[in-house]
């Protein structure tokens, strides 16, 4: 889960005097380094002072490698490797550093326009299996015959699994009709795609009425616009009369905290729904604003619904605002903070902060969140793309009987 919060970043001082120390003599120590810059006088405390400490041998490391290794050096590379490696010490698959072209794709992704195929993929990092939990419409991996459900493991050179996940993305970006190739594996049986990289525009939401008057939505991933994608489809399909609705979050990998806030504010007045728990104990609580609609809700997830989703859902949930239906959530219950690294916010990285519980102190973080109504899909149709509404998926069956109910 991304908290989308540009955190004034107070170390960007000593990061740029690591990455731009050059120290005297190898004997000599940080401090006198900075002692010694353009001939000026530099106090600081003692604290300041024993963090600077540590970054030393890092200094002297560099120093070394830009003398004597034989070879011309990309330094800002190894420091971007230094960084990634005290950030993957964490032993952490949510904390990463962004370098500036993973920023800036990080970033059009949320705009939901970018150079690639169309693909929503779900790395899991205790199976290392990563599925596709989306192809969207009109793309080329729509095109190619690439479903939902399939197991990428390779792009090109690349063997795909939750570690390679950030490189194959990252290979699968590039300019309009250049090709790429895509292997996959559906229900035991390899395939390989060839296609052309396109334009593509991601649709967030879609919705549709149904019948008995019952509403449906399908939200896709918390970015971008979606929250207000959510309002417009709310208003349409309750003017086309809609008494009931169902939003659907199956495989709804999350996002932004923000937007599934504001998609909870159309349902709750001033209620509690979640409250993030930090290191030191603190909480920070996270409440709805006033302004609701009273119109019956029913929520879809299964496996791959997770953290904004299951925020969303369970919270709803516990408020006894909706009724969940399908199966248990993917259990991601930690919140992470985007920042960007200094002002000029060409690269940044994410960490984990805090883990959030529900507004009764119900933990999420790999457990997940429990549906009232559990259904499960037949193994015959894991992994079927149905198209928009099709009552032969069984999970919105369930979902619209109980809509359909709840309007007496």
């Amino acid at each position: 889960m991304k908290r989308n919060a540009k955190i004034a970043v107070t170390l960007t001082c000593a990061a740029t005097l690591v990455t731009g120390a050059v120290i005297g003599s190898h004997a000599s120590g940080l401090l006198d380094f900075l002692n010694r810059g353009k001939n000026e006088e530099v106090t600081i405390s003692v604290e300041e002072y024993e963090r600077l400490k540590q970054f030393e041998k890092l200094a002297t490391v560099k120093e070394y490698i830009e003398t004597y290794y034989y070879q011309d050096v990309d330094t800002d590379l190894m420091m971007e490797y230094a960084m990634q490696g005290m950030l993957s010490s964490l032993d952490d698959p949510y904390t990463f550093y962004y370098n500036e072209e993973a920023w800036a794709d990080m970033w059009e992704d949320d705009t939901g326009v970018y150079g690639g195929v169309g693909l929503q993929l779900l790395g899991n990092y205790e199976t290392n299996i990563v599925t596709i939990t989306q192809v969207f419409k009109g793309t080329p991996a729509e095109g190619a015959g690439v479903h939902k459900g399939d197991q990428l493991i390779r792009v090109d050179d690349i063997q795909v699994d939750a570690t390679t996940l950030d490189a194959a993305v990252k290979h699968m970006r590039g300019e309009s009709d250049s090709l790429v190739e895509l292997e996959v594996i559906r229900k035991g049986e390899n395939i390989v795609f060839t296609m052309y990289r396109a334009e593509i525009h991601v649709n967030r939401v879609e919705y549709t009425m149904l019948d008995n008057n019952v509403g449906y939505i399908v939200l896709y991933q918390f970015a971008g616009e979606s929250d207000a994608e959510v309002q417009a489809a709310m208003d349409a399909l309750t003017a086309q009369g809609a008494k009931s609705i169902i939003l659907d979050l199956r495989d709804n990998p999350g996002g932004w905290v923000s937007s599934a806030m504001k998609v909870a504010d159309l349902f709750l007045d001033r209620e509690l729904l979640y409250y993030a728990q930090y290191r030191d104990g603190s909480k920070e609580e996270s409440w709805t604003k006033a302004g609701k609609t009273d119109i019956p809700l029913v929520i879809l997830i299964n496996e791959n619904s997770a953290s904004s989703s299951e925020i969303l859902s369970g919270g709803l949930q516990n408020l006894g605002r909706a009724t969940l239906v399908g199966k248990t959530s993917y259990g991601k219950g930690i919140i992470q903070y985007v920042l960007p690294i200094d002002d000029d916010e060409k690269d940044g990285f994410q960490f984990t902060v805090a883990q959030y519980f529900l507004n009764d102190g119900t933990a999420v973080h790999k457990i997940g969140i429990t549906p009232d109504v559990e259904v499960e899909m037949p193994e015959e149709l894991v992994g079927t793309y149905f198209d928009l509404g099709d009552m032969d998926d069984p999970q919105l069956k369930r979902a619209w009987e109980i809509a359909s109910e709840a309007q007496k």
